[in-house]
């Protein structure tokens, strides 16, 4: 008996798209799981709403992305404008029930295409110290840590940096740091 790999739809959407709202949920439901000193409502709203949705649209420098199934998003992320040539990636997601399939994989794949396309030359990001298989996923596809590998996460103070190059030259750290409005939440 074969079976066949399912089959994904890539479509853009804006924040406010139906299909975005599991995506919205989840990463809620995440953020206040892994980080409970940030658990209420209003703390997770905040980090949530922390980038104008305009942000994340074409004529902004942006572009949110969603992994669709049988018309249901089950993976996605987004990215924004960091900088003149740097897109900085944002909320990248899987559906708890779809992890472990490289969904993620695939998705920061299509949004450095993207970004690329679209003229920028450098990807930035940031995760949580508590999100090891964030780190993990930007580790094996090819972004630089800007922070030491060797150190606890949690003794870093804030989130997890990391850049790479969409022109072929190795990534350095000359992107940027992270700003103290990151510090409460992962990207």
């Amino acid at each position: 008996m074969t079976t066949t790999a399912p089959q994904y739809e890539v479509r853009t959407a804006v924040l406010a798209d139906e299909l975005v709202q599991p995506l919205l949920r989840e990463l809620e439901y995440e953020y206040s799981t892994r980080y409970p000193a940030v658990a209420g409502a209003a703390g997770r709203k905040r980090e949530l709403d922390r980038y104008p949705a305009e942000e994340f649209e074409p004529e902004h420098g942006g572009l949110l992305l969603l992994l669709l199934q049988d018309g249901a998003a089950v993976a996605g992320g987004a990215y924004r404008r960091y900088d003149e040539h740097t897109a900085e990636l944002k909320r990248i997601w899987t559906h708890s029930a779809h992890r472990r399939r490289g969904l993620a994989r695939r998705v920061v794949h299509e949004l450095e295409q993207a970004a690329a396309a679209a003229g920028y030359q450098r990807v930035y990001l940031t995760t949580g110290p508590r999100q090891p298989e964030a780190k993990g996923l930007y580790l094996v596809t090819g972004y630089t840590a800007l922070f030491d590998l060797a150190a606890d996460p949690e003794t870093l103070g804030g989130p997890l940096p990391f850049a790479k190059s969409l022109t072929g030259a190795a990534a350095t750290d000359t992107v940027g740091t992270a700003s103290t409005d990151d510090k409460e939440l992962p990207g």
